[in-house]
């Protein structure tokens, strides 16, 4: 028996939150029984589910990495019309979903599958899997304030945790810097209010590396399944992630 949100994210019904919406609007049955406790159980192989009076079938599970042009938003639909990152999917059978968020603005790596429990893992806020990105910025930032990046900087809505930061560009006339830094939080336009806290505003923004799979030679606007190694990779880093926060606390 699995929690029925679970059941409906693992067959790409929608995100497990998502899920949970439908659950207490009171559009999911079990065996023609409306459900809408979401502690309820199911067993997948024995019970019918059925969302809107439809039944849900176990789809294969497909783990897409995506290279996100800017100017695409991270979602399967848009109320407005907007291009978004599943207008590039559509030869995938099955239907898949965003694991987490980049901005409008940004580019770069991001991942799309219809596992709901890696998803879950990947984005929930205690697993504090690793994300580098490329920030191109206005003017050269000093060592000093990477070191700033490094500990922690203070933003409307907290200090940040400590990031890797470091040098990958810089420009002769100093107009402009690359730096890489990896976070692991996944707070709203973390890296750009990172970089403004210290007094360089971002220009462009690509995240090239997810839990340690690496965006690559990937062309802007492809995307490409992964490979088991790099799925099991994922697991790993959240497997890691976690039992390092369990070891932090104690």
């Amino acid at each position: 028996m699995e929690r029925l949100q679970k059941i409906l994210a693992n067959a790409g019904v929608a995100s497990r939150r998502k899920c949970e919406e439908l659950i207490a609007a009171g559009k999911v049955t079990v065996n023609d029984k409306v459900v809408s406790e979401l502690g309820a159980k199911a067993d997948p192989a024995s019970d019918v589910i059925a969302v809107n009076g439809k039944p849900i079938k176990q789809e294969k599970k497909l783990y897409i990495l995506f290279n996100k042009p800017k100017g695409v938003i991270t979602s399967a639909t848009d109320p407005k019309g907007r291009t978004v990152v599943t207008d590039f999917m559509r030869e995938v059978k099955e239907r898949v979903y965003p694991v987490g968020r980049l901005d409008y603005d940004t580019e770069g790596l991001l991942l799309l599958t219809n596992d709901g429990d890696l998803a879950h893992i990947l984005t929930h806020p205690k697993h504090h899997v690793p994300k580098t990105y490329l920030a191109t910025v206005e003017r050269v930032p000093h060592g000093s304030k990477l070191e700033k990046l490094q500990k922690g900087v203070k933003l409307d809505d907290g200090m940040t945790a400590p990031a890797e930061a470091e040098y990958h560009d810089i420009d002769p006339e100093g107009k402009y810097a690359t730096i890489s830094i990896t976070i692991r939080e996944g707070r709203n336009r973390q890296v750009r209010r990172m970089f403004e806290a210290i007094g360089h505003p971002v220009t462009r923004l690509k995240r090239v590396s997810f839990g340690g799979i690496a965006l690559g030679s990937l062309q802007r606007g492809k995307h490409r399944s992964l490979t088991a190694e790099e799925i099991q990779k994922l697991r790993d880093a959240a497997d890691g992630a976690s039992r390092e926060e369990t070891n932090i606390s104690e």
